[in-house]
């Protein structure tokens, strides 16, 4: 018998077992990202949906709906995010994937313009099943940090990075491994900054931040200097697994031979490999035909560049191009 499910539905302790046997296993598709996305429900509303067959939970999906303050811009931005890709069971079928897909489509039918599902594994073996319930391959790359030991990480790391460490290093700055709430709120003011002066797309609030701070495998590791906070990044961890660098920012090239951004990333790498962690994932690199300077900087951490894609489904096409233009528009200011 086959069951579809939500949230309030899945099996815990079956959700925890598929998050520990899954090879697409990844923290955001985890009982707790499930349990941060409801803290911060001013900012998105969470989904879960899941299938079950004879009993056994086979497969979940978790994932977001942005939620804006304007109602005018929630009606043409709103998208439903799953981060990671699906969480699928090495018992799992192409029906039970297909029931899964159909069943996130029909569920966010009315809440989303379209759904995009952001991977960060191979999920090819399951392409003909996404396309044939409305879900589009787009090539988008990403970078795999192998931290099996710390002397991998060393060994892997480029040569314009090792020396900026070493100045960075050399200059005095100093990392902060276990931050107090005022020094990420310092971090927090850098990160917002950089939003607003050179990414120009919308950033989570403060809320946001600090619930993640308090979360349990959320990892702030800033750096400091001369007593200042200058820069950090900011990790979810999925233990003995991997880590994610979710945000990472510096105020770069105030501080002669001192690169915030560049120290702070290879702290998180170190990080995951102190702490029994085989990858460390830069969470994507952009598109392939497109020229990226976050590429450029991810490359050289001795990263292996893959492109495991997303998966788009549009459901409103005519809010969805609107939506596009809107954002071009956005980053042209």
């Amino acid at each position: 018998m086959t069951q579809l499910l939500t949230y309030p539905d899945i099996d815990p302790q079956q959700w925890q077992s598929l998050v520990e046997h899954s090879p697409y296993a990844t923290w955001f598709q985890t009982p707790e990202a499930y349990q941060f996305y409801e803290a911060v429900k001013n900012e998105m509303t969470p989904f879960a949906f899941g299938i079950e067959r004879d009993g056994e939970l086979r497969a979940v999906v978790v994932g977001y709906v942005t939620k804006e303050k304007s109602a005018l811009k929630q009606f043409f931005t709103r998208r439903a995010i799953v981060i990671g890709g699906p969480l699928i069971g090495e018992h799992a079928t192409e029906l039970d994937v297909e029931q899964l897909l159909h069943k996130t489509a029909a569920e966010l039918k009315s809440q989303a313009i379209y759904i995009e599902m952001r991977n960060f594994h191979d999920y090819s073996r399951w392409k003909s099943v996404y396309e044939a319930n409305g879900f589009a391959y787009q090539p988008h790359l990403n970078f795999h940090v192998d931290t099996s030991s710390v002397e991998v990480v060393d060994k892997n790391l480029g040569k314009s990075r090792k020396r900026d460490i070493r100045t960075t290093i050399r200059e005095g700055v100093t990392p902060v491994l276990n931050p107090t709430i005022e020094q990420v709120r310092e971090y927090y003011a850098i990160l917002k900054d950089l939003y607003s002066t050179k990414v120009k797309t919308p950033l989570f609030s403060w809320h946001f931040f600090e619930q993640l701070y308090h979360t349990a495998h959320g990892r702030f590791i800033l750096t400091e200097y001369q007593g200042k906070i200058i820069g950090g990044t900011v990790c979810v961890v999925l233990p003995n697994k991997a880590v994610y660098e979710w945000f990472v920012c510096g105020i770069d090239g105030v501080y002669e031979h001192i690169f915030p951004s560049s120290y702070a990333t290879y702290l998180g790498i170190r990080y995951a490999a102190e702490n029994g962690c085989q990858i460390f994932d830069m969470m994507g690199a952009g598109k392939p035909e497109e020229a990226y300077g976050v590429r450029d900087f991810k490359a050289r951490f001795g990263g292996e560049q893959v492109e495991h894609g997303r998966y788009l489904c549009v459901r409103k096409p005519l809010l969805y191009w609107i939506g596009k233009l809107g954002v071009k528009l956005l980053k042209k200011r």
